[in-house]
């Protein structure tokens, strides 16, 4: 019993191999240098991008995409010379396709919106940005992620999703920026006096930029005080530094000059009832 089952399978394994063998050594010469050639294409994708001076992020992702579709590809024209009937297959991939896609909605977001970001690139790293409601510095950007750096040195990893969706601030991109200052001189005091102090306290600090050119006026009449409007550009480099000292040289240019920068304050007046 054993022999003849044995033979029997024998003889159908003769059988089939001798029906399906072309067909199966074909799908694996297909296979072989088809995968082959996929490597080789999309390694030369990948040289060219990076000749073009496409991000390195970006071209490897696009080498991997364009290599897994080709294998993907080559596995279908595989079974089919096999001899396995496609239209099942195409069927199921596409319907596992849908159900990867929908499970990974949020990472293909991700995904999406990190290639976009290397693509136009707002901003790079090292640039000071306001994105996804964090302001923070650049670190690294992923095709899943963007890391900052926070002003106190913690880190945040934010979702290129959550990025895209916002509007993004970019502080560094033209090189200088403005800032604001604001000073309460006392209703006693020269105003022009006071302006005239801040301008020279502008052209005496060599970071702040004389184009486009500082400016000082009269802001508002507060409560207890005039108040100026200072302000100026510098570079990037210089934007807090210059600011603090600045403050810091107004107040005491002020001193020297007699300018007061008064304390709130309040007129309190009695009414004496007639009975007194």
């Amino acid at each position: 019993m054993f022999d003849y089952l044995l033979q029997l399978s024998l003889d159908d394994l003769t059988g089939f191999f001798t029906r399906h063998g072309p067909a199966l050594i074909g799908a694996l010469l297909i296979l072989l240098v088809g995968s082959w050639l996929a490597a080789r294409l999309a390694n030369f994708l990948r040289r060219a991008m990076n000749r073009a001076s496409i991000d390195p992020t970006l071209s490897g992702f696009l080498r991997n995409l364009l290599y897994g579709v080709l294998i993907a590809v080559l596995i279908v024209i595989a079974l089919q010379t096999a001899g396995v009937p496609s239209a099942p297959l195409l069927a199921a991939l596409g319907a596992g396709g849908l159900a990867i896609g929908l499970a990974l909605q949020g990472s293909l977001s991700n995904l999406a919106w990190g290639v976009l970001l290397i693509i136009f690139r707002p901003f790079k790293v090292g640039d000071f940005i306001h994105a996804g409601g964090i302001d923070g510095t650049v670190e690294s950007i992923n095709l899943m992620h963007t890391q900052l750096v926070l002003a106190d040195n913690r880190e945040a990893v934010v979702p290129n999703s959550k990025i895209g969706a916002e509007a993004i601030i970019n502080f560094n991109r033209r090189g200088t920026r403005r800032f604001e200052l604001r000073v309460g001189i006392g209703y006693g005091d020269d105003i022009g006096k006071a302006i005239g102090i801040v301008q020279r306290l502008f052209e005496a600090d060599p970071r702040i930029l004389k184009d486009p050119a500082p400016t000082a006026w009269t802001d508002s009449l507060g409560e207890s005080s005039v108040n100026l409007l200072l302000r100026a550009y510098t570079r990037n480099n210089d934007f807090w530094p210059a600011q603090t000292d600045l403050l810091r040289a107004v107040k005491e240019g002020f001193d020297a000059e007699g300018i007061h920068i008064p304390y709130p304050q309040r007129e309190v007046h009695i009414v004496r009832g007639a009975a007194e």
